[in-house]
């Protein structure tokens, strides 16, 4: 359906929405496309159910008691137009799905999320299955919904500073970007300048028992396996006597100094000689005399070695072994304190003195922490300075022209003022309180929004902002909850009017019960009511012609065949330039 809303409109938005199986809604095709497109419907007929299949398919939480009445599973699709570049197309990319190019820098995203009976969720992005969380990213740059849940998020502190950030624009992006970077910085160095200063006391007592300990590591200066070698060496000298005898009765067996005893030297000459003797009569003789003699020179050497060792033993064995035995006991005192062994001890003073430097450079490792810290305090508060200078000038134009679009709005004494304050803390936006005052009336005392607007009031107020922030930062579709929800008469038309100069911008869709609100669409779908065997079934209908007169008349009078109610229709639509 055509209109004047459609002619400046871009293509890019919500082309299509199919619902199956969700509340009343047995299965019904939302033909959407640019423009605005108002959804209008009976009470009951589940025109919030499509705010419903719209809340899945942006990654709201699973329900399984939107599921309709019998049935196994509910399912939400929808067909997008984005641009093939950009940060959805990045998105959907990163995800391994894959859009559908249509020419004009545009592309087709398709997206379908279907809920079980039992609770399980399946989503579906481009051809791609994918986490729940990809949708709600993807939401961020598709659609803003408003609806109650927004009102009462748009009173919060928060929210209203971000909706003047998001209204201030590329300047205070940037610099907020660049005080986050610095403020993190802050945090980071902050918390450890707390920690060191906190654990100050005891890395000192650490250092301290370091020094003692490397201390009585040097002073005994052990040597890499020392304590086995002098366990063997405390066994010798222990042994000394035993040795002694038994190297003494080796060398008498072999070489006895007696004149005349048989020791085995003299045994193997006498025998060498005997062999040589009789060598003549049988040669095999000779060659077992050149092996007496072999082990007789074997003999010899051994008992020279043997007089040899006699003569290495230490005399003041006793004496040595009672300083070995020192030795080991200062080795053990150590073991003991820093082991369970030698090695252990060592690696002790290896680890002990890259510690200990590590330790005696906290005072300087302070106070450069300290400076660092306040060079960054100061670089945050220069930064937060600005964000709170680029807020105050935004928060004047944002309440000059929301003032204007109130005034067309029926509410031509009321005004916005946004309140910019500061404190002493800088946080990690800066260190402003954003607050959004409505004056009712020239004179008036402004009151924060939360309890100086009504709901009619505060819808109007959302509009107006939207239609003023869709100046500087745009979104592709903008879905309305009843945004007329308290208000009717002059008021309710000029919401029709704002919605529709949103649209020339935006995609526009809006649940309304208001036929002045509806008047302004330039696509008006109705959800029809039936029912079958006592179950309530509800579809969708594209309206045109004399069916969207009807309904025109029935939202203005509850009357779809009274002559004057139909004329009073037409005459609304035309007065829209819509029908």
């Amino acid at each position: 359906m055509a209109g004047p809303g459609v002619v400046n409109a871009p293509r890019a938005g919500i082309e299509e929405i199919t619902i199956r199986g969700i509340g009343v809604i047995e299965d019904a095709v939302l033909p959407l496309g640019p423009g605005f497109t108002a959804l209008t419907g009976e009470t009951g007929a589940g025109k919030t159910m499509v705010v419903t299949a719209l809340g899945l398919l942006l990654g709201g939480r699973a329900d399984s008691g939107v599921l309709r009445a019998g049935a196994d599973r509910a399912v939400a699709e929808a067909r997008w137009i984005v641009p093939d570049r950009g940060p959805v197309a990045d998105r959907v990319d990163d995800a391994g799905g894959e859009l559908e190019p249509i020419g004009d820098g545009a592309a087709e995203l398709l997206v379908s999320r279907t809920l079980s009976a039992e609770g399980r969720s399946r989503v579906a992005v481009a051809g791609r299955s994918v986490p729940v969380g990809v949708l709600q990213e993807l939401g961020e740059d598709l659609v803003a919904v408003h609806g109650q849940s927004e009102q009462l998020r748009l009173k919060s502190p928060v929210a209203q500073r971000e909706l003047l950030d998001r209204f201030a624009g590329a300047e205070l992006a940037a610099a907020l970007a660049e005080y986050d970077a610095v403020h993190r910085r802050l945090l980071e160095d902050r918390a450890e300048l707390e920690r060191l200063t906190a654990e100050r006391d005891g890395r000192a007592a650490e250092a301290q028992e370091l020094r003692i300990a490397l201390a009585e590591i040097e002073e005994v200066a052990p040597q890499p396996g020392e304590d086995a070698e002098l366990a063997a060496l405390a066994e010798r000298l222990g042994a000394q006597d035993e040795l002694r005898v038994a190297a003494a009765t080796a060398h008498e067996a072999l070489s006895s100094e007696d004149v005349g005893a048989l020791d085995a030297l003299s045994l193997l000459v006498e025998a060498r000689r005997a062999l040589e003797r009789a060598a003549p009569i049988d040669p095999e003789l000779a060659a077992l005399a050149e092996t007496v003699a072999s082990v007789a020179s074997l003999a010899a050497d051994a008992s020279a070695d043997l007089a040899s060792y006699l003569a290495a033993l230490d005399p003041d064995a006793p004496g040595r072994l009672e300083g070995v035995q020192r030795r080991i006991g200062e080795l053990n005192v150590l073991i003991r304190k820093h082991g369970p062994t030698l090695d252990d001890v060592l690696a002790t003073a290896d680890r002990g003195g890259r510690r200990l430097l590590e330790l005696d450079a906290d005072p300087d490792l302070l106070d450069a922490l300290v400076e660092r810290t306040a060079a960054a305090e100061g670089e945050a508060s220069a930064l937060a300075d600005r964000l709170t200078a680029l807020r105050r000038d935004a928060a004047d134009r944002l309440g000059t022209a929301v003032t204007a679009e109130l005034a067309d709005l029926a509410m031509g004494t009321a005004s916005l003022v946004v309140d910019v304050t500061t404190r002493e803390e800088l946080t990690a936006t800066g260190r402003d309180a954003v607050q959004l005052l409505l004056r009712a009336y020239p004179g008036a005392e402004p009151r924060p929004i939360a309890r100086g607007a009504s709901g009619g009031e505060l819808s109007r107020v959302m509009l107006a902002l939207e239609v003023v922030l869709a100046g500087t930062d745009p979104v592709p579709t903008f879905v309305f909850d009843e945004v007329d929800a308290g208000i009717g008469g002059a008021a309710a038309t000029e919401v029709g009017k704002r919605l529709a100069k949103l649209a020339t911008t935006s995609q526009v869709i809006a649940v309304t019960h208001l036929a002045q609100v509806a008047a302004f669409a330039t696509n008006h779908l109705k959800v029809l009511k039936g029912s079958d065997g006592g179950v309530t079934t509800s579809t969708v209908q594209r309206l045109s012609g004399d069916e969207r007169v009807a309904e025109m008349a029935r939202l203005l009078s509850g009357l779809t065949t009274s002559d004057s109610a139909l004329a009073h229709a037409r005459e609304l639509l035309d007065l829209a330039g819509t029908a």
